[in-house]
């Protein structure tokens, strides 16, 4: 099943012009790089859909924290673990 995880964009990273951004967003504390080209108007502090490494919509932050709890009970979070050493 694909998914879209909601999280919080907290820094513009990278920027070409006003279109091909890339901006750091956190997914309860787990950061990752995600691209914002198809989110132009996304600010920081706004809350993102992403899938696949790309912001896909912005959404609002009460359904964006109740979706992210949803996904968290559900276990379906494992894509944002961080690689073991083993």
């Amino acid at each position: 099943m694909c998914l879209s995880i909601p999280g919080k964009l907290i820094e513009i990273t990278s920027q070409l012009d006003e279109t091909f951004r890339v901006g750091k967003v956190s997914f309860d504390g787990v950061l990752r790089e995600v691209s914002l080209t198809l989110v132009p108007e996304a600010n920081i502090g706004d809350y993102v859909l992403v899938h696949v490494g790309a912001a896909i919509s912005i959404i609002d932050e009460d359904e964006a924290l109740k979706t992210f709890d949803l996904l968290k009970q559900l276990g379906e979070l494992h894509d944002l673990d961080e690689p073991s050493d083993e």
